[in-house]
C-alpha cells in the first residue's frame, strides 16, 4: 500500500457505545471506517455523519455477524468502496447474565453465535483478505480471570476469543498481520448501565484502584494504539484495559 492509498478499518457493532467511539477515533487517525450495525440504522448513520462532519470518510453497512455471510458482506463493501481492508475490529457482542444452572439453550447458543462465531468468521475473513501489514483486534473481557458468578457463558465465549487470538497471531506472522485482543473492564455505556442501581454502579466502579468506570474513549485509545504504527511490535497479546482490576 502506498502513502496515497486509503487505509480502511471495519468496526463491528459500531453504531453506539465502545464501537462508535472506536469508529470515531480510527477516523481521526486517518482511516476510512466501515460502521457496522445489525439493527440500529439511524444510530449508525449518526456516527457516519459525525465522522464526515469532522472531515473523515465512513460508510454504514448492515450485517449480522452471527450469520454465515455477514462478515463477507462487510469485507465486500469495504473493498468496493475503499479499495481494501487494513484493520478489522471485532467489537460486536452480547452479554446475557445468569447462573449456569439457569441458562437456557437459546441464551447459550445466541452468545456463542455472536461472541464466538462472529469473531471466528471475522478472523477467518480477515486472514484471507486483510492487506499485508494489517491488524486484527478482537474483544475479550476482564471477566476472564475474575470468573464472577452469572458470567459463565459470556466469559467462556471470550476465553475462546483469547485462545484464537494467540493462535492466529502465529498463523499470520508471515503476512506481517498482527492479532491482538482488548479485554475491557466495566465501561460507562448504555449496555452496562441498563438495569443497575446507582449503588451497584458505585460498587463496581470501586473495584479498581482508579475508582471509576472506564469510558468508551479509554478503550478506543487502546484500539488506536494497536491499529497504528506504534503497535506494530505488539502481537498475540490480550490487553486488559480495566483500571487495574486483577
Amino acid at each position: 500500500m502506498t502513502e496515497t492509498e486509503t487505509r480502511t478499518a471495519i468496526v463491528t457493532g459500531s453504531s453506539k457505545g465502545i464501537g462508535a467511539a472506536i469508529a470515531r477515533r480510527l477516523a481521526r487517525d486517518g482511516f476510512a471506517v466501515v460502521v457496522n450495525y445489525a439493527s440500529g440504522a439511524e444510530a449508525a448513520a449518526a456516527v457516519v455523519g459525525e465522522i464526515e462532519a469532522a472531515g473523515g470518510r465512513a460508510m454504514a453497512v448492515q450485517a449480522d455477524i452471527a450469520s454465515s455471510d455477514g462478515m463477507k458482506a462487510l469485507f465486500d463493501a469495504a473493498e468496493e468502496t475503499f479499495g481494501g481492508v487494513d484493520v478489522l475490529v471485532n467489537n460486536a457482542g452480547i452479554m446475557q447474565l445468569s447462573p449456569i444452572a439457569d441458562t437456557s439453550d437459546e441464551a447459550f447458543e445466541r452468545q456463542v453465535a455472536i461472541n464466538l462465531g462472529g469473531v471466528f468468521r471475522g478472523m477467518r475473513e480477515g486472514a484471507n483478505r486483510i492487506r499485508p501489514g494489517g491488524r486484527i483486534i478482537s474483544f475479550s473481557t476482564s471477566v476472564v480471570g475474575l470468573y464472577q458468578p452469572a458470567y459463565g457463558v459470556y466469559a467462556a465465549t471470550k476465553a475462546a476469543v483469547e485462545a484464537m487470538t494467540h493462535i492466529l497471531a502465529k498463523e499470520l506472522g508471515p503476512k506481517a498481520i498482527t492479532v491482538n485482543a482488548v479485554a475491557p473492564g466495566p465501561a460507562e455505556t448504555e449496555l452496562f448501565m441498563k438495569g443497575k442501581s446507582d449503588e451497584l454502579v458505585n460498587t463496581i466502579a470501586g473495584m479498581n484502584p482508579l475508582k471509576r468506570l472506564g469510558q468508551p474513549d479509554d478503550i478506543a485509545a487502546v484500539v488506536s494504539f494497536l491499529a497504528g504504527p506504534d503497535g506494530g511490535w505488539v502481537n498475540g497479546q490480550v490487553i486488559r484495559a480495566n483500571g487495574g482490576v486483577v
